[in-house]
């Protein structure tokens, strides 16, 4: 699959009578609705378009028609590690890639990673992803994954970072700041720059460096932020201080925070990166969007890591909802209260994973919604083979709990389609596994087995039973009277 970054894309493409989630200021719901691209724009959206002759019509009758998902908080390069870390907790996670094994990934391993969840984004109907690439130990790596990102047919962000060394280090290393220069000037419509790193609250505030090399470059921050163990208030409160936080600022995860921080980071203009199926299992913190609501935050959603969990935003919208929800439920019974009428609604929920991604890169005037004039980043849900893909009622809460990546039958990027009738177009999926199954293999013998066994396998902690006092200890199976 090869994106030809750039490229012009000619003709035009009509979506036919589907339902479109305009995703837009109202959030419109326009049933039996066509939607026309040329080249790479939305240029008409309606019932019955006369189109021009020559046009692609794909038949969207049934089926729900909507922007195209933003991830923007992706570790790319580790999905070559998909569902090895299952039974993880964030420290095991740590260990693994922070102190022992991620320095073994080579340029090639980070190649094959970002290929493969550059094919499985696209797939899922995620059309935008940031690359939180915190694995690049060299510019070499940093080369693997651009070129990986270049070939295949999504937007992506590249965010380079370096977890085998300290920001301040590498980010002002005559290595990355060559390797960036060249990155912001090559940077175009479907590949972007940022820089990825973390504060952990050193006094001495270290990091400072890497934030002044990002000013310098003038390139956007992310950093994961209110991670219980790893990232706190003082993490926030520096670099507000110092002035270096803007609207172009992701906060990833943000789960463990005062209000004095989330005071802070809404006064920045930035925006929170909710990563609720991580969030909820490894033990960042209870996932945050019910506290953002509160403080007026933009949230946008996120993936975080094939190593433990899925790679689509369907789960991702699920899981987040969900969590809302449940908080909610547990602060009001905690009141003696009971919830009536739920405040985060699913077309919210849709909006996170669409406009809102748009609107945490700087792209939301040409990303994120279903209107004329707007780049054409297009998904098509529709399976007639899936009894779970009908009757479609409540469209915005069918996209959030009930559709699934089978459901997404096309994909248009840039107004190209890269996925059509269920099948990526022209992707070389053989060739990713061969690049995948060569790194599962030198990381399992430079390992051993042995210790690969151990890894995907963490010991289980022993739990004392409670004692049951209406558990019966003599019975003897007879019926009374026998």
């Amino acid at each position: 699959m090869t994106q030809g970054s750039g490229s012009v894309v000619l003709g035009s493409v009509v979506l036919r009578s589907g339902t479109v989630l305009t995703v837009d200021a109202t959030h419109r719901v326009l049933a039996d609705t066509d939607v026309l691209v040329t080249g790479d724009r939305i240029v008409e959206i309606g019932p019955k378009l006369r189109v021009p002759e020559g046009t692609r019509e794909i038949d969207a009758s049934g089926g729900i028609v909507m922007p195209g998902m933003i991830d923007t908080h992706r570790h790319m390069w580790q999905t070559a590690m998909r569902g090895y870390g299952a039974d993880w907790t964030l420290t095991q996670y740590f260990v693994w890639y922070y102190l022992e094994s991620g320095r073994h990934f080579r340029p090639e391993d980070v190649h094959a990673g970002n290929l493969l969840a550059a094919l499985e984004a696209v797939d899922a109907g995620v059309t935008t992803c940031v690359d939180w690439s915190h694995g690049l130990q060299t510019t070499g790596h940093a080369d693997a994954a651009v070129d990986a990102l270049r070939s295949v047919p999504g937007r992506f962000v590249l965010a380079y970072g370096n977890i085998q060394q300290g920001p301040w280090e590498w980010s002002t290393s005559p290595d990355f700041q060559a390797f960036a220069r060249r990155q912001i000037d090559a940077a175009d419509d479907m590949l972007a720059f940022q820089m990825a790193f973390d504060v952990t609250g050193d006094p001495a505030f270290p990091e400072r460096a890497a934030f002044e090399a990002a000013r310098e470059l003038g390139v956007p921050v992310t950093t994961h932020v209110g991670v219980w163990g790893a990232t706190n208030d003082e993490g926030i409160r520096m670099p507000h201080e110092a002035g270096f936080f803007d609207e172009t600022t992701t906060f990833v995860h943000a789960t463990t925070l005062t209000a004095d921080s989330y005071q802070r980071i809404a006064a920045t203009g930035g925006s929170v990166s909710a990563a609720t199926e991580s969030e909820q299992s490894a033990g960042q913190g209870y996932p945050p969007t019910w506290g953002l609501r509160a403080y007026g935050i933009p949230v946008s959603l996120s993936m975080d890591t094939s190593v433990w969990w899925s790679g689509d935003l369907f789960s991702a919208m699920r899981a987040t909802l969900s969590a809302d929800r449940s908080r909610d439920h547990l602060e009001s019974h905690g009141k003696g209260n009971t919830v009536t009428n739920h405040a985060l609604r699913a077309e919210q929920v849709v909006e996170w994973a669409t406009l809102g991604g748009a609107k945490a890169l700087g792209r939301e005037s040409d990303l994120g919604s279903v209107e004329v004039g707007k780049k054409a980043d297009l998904v098509l849900l529709k399976n007639e083979h899936s009894p779970a893909a009908f009757p479609v009622l409540n469209p915005y809460g069918h996209v959030v709990y009930q559709a699934q990546r089978d459901h997404v039958h096309t994909v248009l990027v840039n107004g190209r389609v890269v996925k059509s009738e269920h099948r990526l177009v022209d992707a070389d999926l053989a060739d990713a596994r061969r690049r995948i199954e060569a790194t599962v293999e030198h990381l399992r013998s430079t390992l051993g087995d042995e210790a690969w066994e151990k890894g995907m396998h963490p010991d289980i902690p022993e739990a004392a039973l409670v004692e049951n006092p209406y558990q019966y200890s003599d019975y003897d199976g007879a019926m009374p009277g026998q």
